[in-house]
């Protein structure tokens, strides 16, 4: 799929580490569902879901640390459980030897204890899915963590319901494409394919006249992340 336009969130990274971590694609033209190719919805603002509510992550990243994902390139997918943001801070506190606040508000947590279960690199923008009350809602786009030699600490999220007023103005202010129009050379290459999202009333939708893809603008690697 050709990527017209790369919106990136104006204030990336301007407040703090990750923050702000979401870019809006447009692409050149509208994706064709089918039974297998399925929008999932965006959450409304006032969504609320509980601690440890059981959700799931999808990617093509690495298995592990020092392996590689190998052809046939299978999607991954694993069950993961919500942590608090507060909990979230408390351990990343711990490894850093510090209380400094890594974990803000347009961010959530994700991981399984017991498992070890997590993202890992090349998984970035990848969704968190939870199922809230009876339709898939995309809850969070992976965005940071510890390498996957410490599956222990959960990964972090980019929260989608805190970004949908900018979602939504930047559908608004931003033109439609010609369709017929030939598409745009593209330098772009993301290190996993990107999921489409959208949704029926009463959930906020991504779809419009052209289909929007959301993930994480993240091309730095601070210090203890690694992606």
């Amino acid at each position: 799929m050709s990527v017209s336009r790369i919106i990136i969130h104006p204030e990336f990274e301007k407040l703090h580490p990750f923050g702000n971590d979401i870019a809006m694609l447009q692409l050149h033209q509208s994706v064709k569902f089918t039974s297998y190719v399925v929008p999932v919805c965006l959450p409304p603002t006032d969504l609320q879901l509980p601690s440890h509510m059981a959700c799931w992550i999808t990617g093509w990243g690495r298995l592990s640390e020092d392996m590689k994902l190998l052809p046939p390139f299978s999607l991954q997918e694993a069950k993961v459980n919500l942590v608090e943001n507060k909990l979230c801070n408390t351990l990343y506190g711990q490894v850093s030897g510090n209380d400094k606040g890594y974990v803000h508000e347009e961010m959530l947590c994700a991981g399984d204890f017991s498992t070890g279960r997590s993202i890992c690199r090349g998984d970035s923008g990848g969704p968190l899915v939870c199922f809230h009350p009876n339709i898939w809602v995309l809850v969070g786009l992976a965005s940071w963590g510890l390498d996957c030699q410490h599956p222990v600490y959960p990964s972090v999220f980019t929260r989608v319901a805190y970004f949908l007023e900018w979602i939504s103005e930047v559908k608004r202010q931003t033109p439609l494409l010609n369709p017929i129009s030939t598409p745009p050379h593209m330098d772009f290459s993301p290190s996993v394919p990107m999921k489409s999202a959208g949704s029926a009333q009463p959930y906020s939708t991504l779809m419009s006249a052209q289909t929007w893809l959301l993930l994480p603008f993240l091309f730095t690697i601070p210090q203890q992340a690694s992606w």
